[in-house]
């Protein structure tokens, strides 16, 4: 065992302690530029394109609205709020501004491999769209390519449909045992329940639910940030200053200046919104749309409102509090629930974990699915699907019910890393496509089109599934 964990520790080192950070930036960076800026370009198009429009979508299908509310619930979980709050005690103040920057550049990554999971989306037997790096590992670099569809399927199931979720239930339970007094088993025995009902109803019940409880939690938390920045408005230039004098080191908050506030606002930025990690384009491949960069155009706004939204409400929270003070002991989810008390009263701590449990429950579902989805790769019958379910809710109440057990999940991290380094080898090799798909999209749009179409036809060379595109 102890061989195990040391292999672990030294792929964990290997990404995310060196590599794949400094990899992820200038890569987004390249795309960023290579695509002429190209979530800029569309910026105000995202907005259009995600809104729920009638007569667009066939019945029984998964919508852009619906991809990206459960996109977006998967992204926005505990890291939004504990992440965050670990960021600026590390990095100070100036980590937000780094955390923003990463941010626009990853919008541009989300684009390209959400992009390419469209193109070469098929449909299941249930009429639904499949697809995402598998996919297009497949069918854009070819069936030599078998093995590493395996290697990123079985990285994808062992991190996300089991490991992350471990995690998930162990947040939620921490968190009702801190500010209620609830016992972690009573925590699983009602979450363990909620989460097998939905899940049993695949992914057009998992799509409704997130429907449902994404823009509530969503909403639930900005008007608390909203309200916190009224309460302390006249703070804010200072707050404002504080982040740019310590983001360009013209002031130290902690130890490491600006090197710190770079580093930590870069990993939060990227383990928030995942941009480039190769979970969300499996989620992006399920959505009925006319033309495979549209869906690209939306994700990137998921980015967005994870990072520019839910992250930056947590910075405010924290920055306009009394708690607060750089280098001080106070971290994580701690500092939050402090900083929400000093302006609302010890209460809030009830609504927080409300909060929690609506963001960990969206991010369980959004895990179960990658799991459903890397699981198809081996076995697509009902039998593995319904082992799969009962061993995920497994997952989640032994995370919930003995929170020191999710210690055998260290190799979620790890796996989650090479998942990282695949899907960043496979999108850069496949660049062009997309690029030929972005200059497509582009003529429509200057010819008057006010929906663009894909039409296989046109790309010949592309093993696309006609029958996703009629």
């Amino acid at each position: 065992m102890e061989a195990v964990n040391q292999l672990f520790d030294y792929l964990n080192a290997a990404t995310w302690g060196w590599a794949l950070v400094p990899l992820l930036v200038v890569i987004g960076l390249y795309f960023t530029l290579i695509t002429q800026f190209v979530q800029f370009r569309y910026f105000g198009r995202m907005w259009t394109l995600a809104l729920p429009k009638k007569g667009q979508v066939a019945a029984g299908q998964v919508s852009a609205w619906d991809a990206l509310v459960l996109s977006v619930g998967g992204r926005v979980g505990g890291g939004n709020l504990v992440g965050v709050a670990v960021a600026i005690t590390l990095g100070g103040p100036g980590s937000v501004f780094w955390m923003w920057a990463i941010a626009l550049v990853g919008m541009a990554t989300s684009l390209i491999e959400c992009t390419l999971a469209q193109t070469f989306k098929r449909r299941g037997a249930d009429g639904l769209f499949r697809g995402g790096p598998a996919s297009y590992i497949r069918h854009g670099l070819g069936a030599n390519y078998r093995w590493l569809v395996l290697f990123y399927a079985f990285c994808l199931l062992m991190a996300f449909g089991f490991g992350f979720n471990a995690f998930q239930g162990n947040t939620i339970s921490t968190a009702a045992h801190h500010s209620l007094g609830i016992p972690p088993w009573a925590t699983a025995l009602v979450l363990g329940p909620i989460a097998a009902l939905i899940v049993a109803g695949g992914l057009r019940r998992i799509a409704k639910v997130a429907e449902v409880i994404v823009p509530l939690m969503c909403l639930m938390y900005l008007l608390m940030g909203l309200a916190v920045v009224v309460m302390n408005v006249e703070a804010l230039p200072r707050v404002f200053g504080l982040i740019f004098a310590n983001a360009f080191g013209f002031e130290e908050a902690v130890s490491g200046g600006m090197g710190a506030a770079v580093a930590a606002g870069f990993k939060r930025g990227l383990f928030s919104n995942e941009a480039g990690l190769g979970s969300v384009p499996n989620v992006a491949a399920t959505a009925d749309v006319k033309h495979p960069v549209s869906q690209g155009i939306v994700q990137a706004l998921s980015v967005f409102i994870d990072t520019w939204i839910i992250c930056t409400c947590t910075a405010f929270i924290i920055l306009l509090s009394p708690v607060y003070s750089p280098g001080g002991d106070m971290t994580g989810a701690a500092l939050v629930q402090a900083s929400l008390a000093a302006n609302f009263g010890v209460w809030v701590q009830y609504l927080l974990t409300l909060l929690l449990f609506l963001l960990c429950l969206s991010t369980i579902l959004y895990n179960y699915y990658l799991g459903e989805t890397a699981l198809a790769e081996f076995s697509q019958s009902r039998n593995a699907k319904l082992i799969l379910r009962v061993l995920v809710v497994a997952c989640v109440m032994v995370g919930a019910g003995a929170p020191k057990a999710t210690a055998v999940f260290f190799f979620s991290d790890p796996l989650m890393g090479l998942l990282a380094v695949v899907n960043l080898m496979v999108i850069v090799t496949l660049l062009p496509v997309v690029l030929r798909l972005l200059d497509d999209y582009r003529s429509q749009l200057k010819r008057g089109e006010k929906v663009p179409r894909f039409d296989p036809g046109q790309f010949p060379d592309l093993d696309v599934d006609p029958d996703a595109w009629k």
